[in-house]
């Protein structure tokens, strides 16, 4: 008979044993901010001190790591979303199309910028957009689409990309939770208009806060630059020690949305281990695919096109399709003591999401039926809301383990599951 249960006072697979930390800072960053620290120059805006800054620095090494021609650093990933976005054209009453099942930063960000996300269903098997579904949702107010590469999944960006070209449309890329996945041999976040990442305390690539957007288009990273440093940019050439090095070109009316001197000198640190980070926890997943499919479960796939997945949550599909979200809850609660590890369900839908509520904040009310357009309770997407019943996720630092860890995991589903009609009945 199976063990009982850690959730019903049983032994925790994982009793006392921790889970790698995160984030772990990389060798030399503790140089790095102490060498900021004391520079005089903890911002882009303070007077130029006759050397790049760590933000210029980490932006052309970033450029240079993803093979694109520009990178913007930015403060969040939501600020890199709403600069791209703008930077795009996309402005009040324009329709953007966004995949169902993602973070609210996907549609808070359209709404934002005054547009309208549109929600569109997403693939069952990888969670991401669907192409078939972002093009049935064009219409003629559709401005761009942005695609997310969720949890471990890479878009069918080949199908996505021809869908945005064939209708005169900006791809934007989403690749917060992808930093280093490849498709088709090239790193994602370089197939969209623009791609953007997010850098938050959370992430693969991490300074606790911040973003970047990248781009090929020259034109749009200028507009990029304007729109997160209040109108400026940097001139085409270094100023005189001592004076702005930010010029007032007055081309574009922007926001303060910059990243900070020590984010950047972190980045700088951080970006040298993530490949390394990246392929322990591609083993280890591997490893865990195979011993959760053994079990039944479905591990979360990606696009055919994928070349390297990263992963910046495992998510994977329990074993049966028709329940509700109490029973993945309870589940996911029951595993969570097994391991010590949080373990939850996947994103609500965007529609359904606690988070993603336009009509809380009075700004959004910019005219006559606006409000009706952002209605979530307009949506009914039926393949988003049973993968958010059906899988679970848990961060990427317990892929940083070991073999014997995957193990664990495995262990604790098998325990769980043997008791799934006592845990939701």
């Amino acid at each position: 008979m199976a063990a009982s249960p850690a959730v019903h006072g049983g032994t925790p697979v994982r009793a006392g044993r921790p889970w790698p930390r995160w984030p772990q800072p990389a060798p030399g960053a503790d140089r790095a901010l102490l060498d900021v620290l004391h520079s005089g120059r903890w911002s882009i805006a303070s007077p130029y001190g006759g050397v790049p800054t760590y933000e210029q620095r980490f932006a052309e090494a970033f450029a240079e790591y993803l093979g694109t021609g520009h990178c913007v650093p930015t403060a969040s990933g939501t600020a890199a979303l709403m600069t791209a976005l703008e930077a795009c054209g996309v402005g009040a009453g324009d329709e953007v199309i966004v995949p169902a099942l993602s973070w609210a930063a996907s549609a808070s960000t359209v709404v934002g910028v005054n547009a309208v996300p549109v929600f569109a269903e997403v693939d069952p098997h990888t969670l991401c957009l669907d192409p078939t579904a972002a093009e049935a949702a064009i219409t003629p107010a559709t401005k761009a689409i942005v695609v997310v590469h969720l949890y471990s999944a890479v878009a069918d960006l080949t199908a996505l990309r021809a869908v945005a070209d064939r209708h005169g449309l900006a791809l934007i890329e989403d690749s917060a939770q992808a930093h280093g996945a490849t498709y088709k041999g090239r790193k994602v976040g370089t197939f969209g208009d623009v791609g953007t990442f997010s850098m938050h305390h959370t992430k693969v690539l991490t300074s606790g806060e911040g973003g970047a957007a990248v781009t090929d288009d020259a034109a749009l990273a200028r507009r990029i630059e304007h729109l997160r440093a209040d109108g400026r940019c940097r001139g085409p050439l270094p100023p005189r020690t001592g004076a702005p090095e930010l010029v007032e070109t007055g081309e574009l009316m922007g926001s303060n949305r910059c990243l900070s001197e020590f984010q950047s000198a972190l980045l700088i640190a951080q970006l040298k281990t993530l490949d390394a980070q990246n392929s322990t926890r591609w083993a280890n997943a591997v490893l865990l695919d195979r011993l959760l499919t053994e079990q039944g479960l479905r591990p979360q796939q990606t696009s055919p096109g994928t070349t390297r997945r990263t992963y910046f949550g495992y998510a994977v599909g329990l074993p049966w399709e028709e329940f509700d979200a109490a029973d993945s809850g309870a589940v996911a609660e029951a595993l969570t003591a097994e391991l010590g590890l949080p373990v939850r369900p996947v994103y609500q839908p965007l529609f359904a999401s606690r988070l993603y509520d336009p009509s809380s904040r009075r700004r959004f009310d910019i005219g006559p039926g606006h409000l009706g357009r952002l209605d979530p309770g307009r949506y009914s997407l039926p393949v988003s809301e049973r993968a958010a019943r059906s899988f679970l996720t848990f961060h990427h630092a317990a892929l940083l383990g070991e073999e014997t860890d995957m193990h664990d995991i495995a262990e604790a589903f098998r325990r769980v599951l043997a008791r799934r009609a006592r845990l939701t009945g």
